[in-house]
């Protein structure tokens, strides 16, 4: 009897215990739960929040636990060996469950570019760039990519990625005109609450909705010369004229979190920026959820790394992405608040803004990966979103009578460029790895493969360097920019190749009708091959799903792409 007693008194403590922590209440407010797990936390845990290391750069998957660490991320390429989807949710519950062993158990979130798709994970879907997107001016068909990308996210427990990006890009040397969604203001607002009501859904609270993050705040696509993490060099009206209104968008559909850009505006670094981070977006905007910092970006700040923390955290920055300095930075941090140069009350603010965005999501009720997903990595439906992404996003350039669509009968069909055959090159960067790659680097259809599933498989030759065309009756030659990303893909001159122009011709002087596709990451000076060409097609970087682009030159549906620059 007394051995009951001891039983129901020690149940009836507990309740107690966990009706005390309001935190653990799913019942409780956002803000009540938030408030109360402040109140509980020490100065290393507080600044372990604040703290997003690389997975890559962990020294031991205990300094999760043993710092606190608030967040963790995959750039592009960070991956686990094998790379499946599986193996990304095992990896991802692996960590989380180091942060649930701490004394709060205050859960990761975890981020990731999944810029167009999930397209860090080999076979995941892979859509169309930005740029292409932007060329279909369908916002349902934006918010339907999105959600496709939020679900296979998901389904590898991953919380939040970094996307969308919605510069607007100005310049088309610079290496991330792909990332945004057009050159005016209008694409990057319609575009932004598309792709963040598809990530987000109607709340973070769902099984199949992940968090976004607007980027790059703000003016990344206005550099001087286009040079990547360069100089905008506009007045303040010029700046909200053209790179605000997305993030007005954004903010009202309401965005999770903001990621600083590298950029500078008027020679000032946006990671130090007190007006722009906190005048701005935080007060006048009402943004009310968190700043992340772009890979190191507080490294370009001018000083020594513990003032680059000052600045950057002062300004406005409430989580530092620091992939291998994290506990560098986590003892700087430590000591800038002991010694009154970060007021406490700068650093309540960043953690709550954090913890808002984790209880949104519910990652305290269910912190480790949802594995009934992992199905649908990949999947037929999924790729059959992406196709139509790719078939709408087609635009013509050139064309003229008799040449499209292409004959499903009686036509032989030359496929020339090894473009027509590269998922690598129908992708582009931010595919598998940082730069993208060549080849077969993950699942989905080539041109070629998508050619040869509307006609009889011997009408239709692969030529990578347009020999042996005799008998044929139309060339197909694709041109393609080979991958790149950020400041790699930085480039002067925008000319059609010569050694392209030189498959062209030589297509043409052979006496073939000839329809050029190009895949590019911006517009190209097409002038060279205009003159070889009966057909001009801009397919941008459309992905894994080619069969979009053989639903056009085979007239089963007709184009509605527009040009996004």
């Amino acid at each position: 009897m007394k051995f009951v007693t001891l039983k129901i008194f020690l149940f009836f403590l507990f309740i107690v215990s966990l009706k005390a922590q309001i935190y653990l209440d799913p019942n409780a407010t956002v803000e009540e739960r938030v408030d109360d797990l402040i109140s509980r936390m020490t100065l290393e845990e507080k600044v372990g929040q604040m703290t997003q290391a690389g997975r890559s750069f962990l020294n031991s998957e205990n300094d999760i636990r043993d710092y606190f660490l608030g967040s963790l991320l995959s750039g592009g390429g960070s991956s686990p060996n094998p790379n499946t989807a599986e193996s990304w949710a095992n990896m991802y519950d692996s960590y989380q469950n180091q942060a649930l062993s701490t004394r709060l158990k205050i859960p990761l979130i975890y981020g990731i570019d999944a810029v167009h798709g999930h397209n860090n994970v080999k076979d995941a879907v892979i859509f169309p760039h930005n740029i292409g997107l932007g060329a279909t001016r369908n916002p349902d068909l934006i918010r339907n990519a999105a959600e496709v990308t939020a679900v296979e996210v998901a389904a590898t427990g991953i919380d939040w990625t970094f996307a969308p990006c919605i510069a607007v890009p100005r310049d088309e040397k610079w290496g991330r005109t792909y990332e945004g969604f057009g050159e005016t203001p209008e694409l990057a607002e319609l575009a932004a609450v598309a792709a963040i009501y598809g990530y987000q859904g109607d709340s973070l609270n769902e099984q199949k909705t992940i968090a976004a993050c607007a980027k790059h705040f703000i003016g990344d696509g206005g550099t001087t010369g286009g040079i990547d993490q360069g100089n905008t060099e506009i007045s303040e009206e010029e700046l909200r004229a053209i790179h605000l209104p997305g993030y007005l968008k954004a903010i009202e559909a309401g965005v999770g979190t903001v990621m600083a850009s590298y950029s500078s505006w008027n020679g000032q670094k946006l990671h130090g920026h007190y007006y722009l981070l906190t005048t701005l977006l935080k007060e006048e905007l009402g943004f009310d959820g968190f700043i992340v910092s772009d890979w190191a970006g507080i490294d370009q700040l001018p000083g020594d790394y513990k003032n680059d923390i000052k600045e950057s955290i002062n300004a406005g920055v409430d989580m530092v992405m620091v992939p291998d300095r994290y506990v560098e930075f986590i003892t700087f941090l430590k000591e800038l608040v002991n010694e009154n140069q970060v007021s406490i009350e700068r650093i309540d603010d960043a953690v709550k803004r954090i913890l808002k965005i984790k209880f949104e999501l519910g990652l305290f009720e269910n912190p480790l990966t949802d594995r009934s997903l992992l199905n649908l990595v990949g999947s037929q439906e999924h790729r059959n979103i992406a196709r139509e992404c790719v078939r709408e996003s087609i635009v013509i350039l050139q064309k003229k009578d008799n040449v499209l669509p292409l004959r499903k009968e009686n036509q032989k069909i030359a496929l020339i460029g090894k473009g027509a055959d590269d998922i690598g090159l129908q992708c582009g960067g931010w595919t598998i790895y940082w730069q993208g790659g060549l080849g077969d680097i993950t699942e989905g259809t080539t041109l070629l493969e998508a050619v040869k599933k509307n006609t009889d498989h011997s009408n239709v030759i692969f030529s990578e360097n347009g020999e042996d065309l005799s008998d044929t009756d139309i060339a197909v030659i694709v041109i393609a920019e080979e991958p790149y990303a950020e400041f790699e893909g930085f480039k002067e001159d925008l000319t059609i190749p010569d050694s392209d122009v030189e498959l062209v011709k030589k297509a043409k002087e052979a006496g073939l009708k000839t329809v050029v596709i190009l895949y590019s990451g911006r517009p190209m000076i097409i002038n060279p091959i205009l003159q070889y060409s009966d057909a001009v097609v801009a397919a941008w970087l459309p992905g894994t799903e080619a069969d979009g682009i053989a639903d056009i030159l085979f007239g089963d549906f007709q184009p509605k792409g527009l040009l996004p620059h």
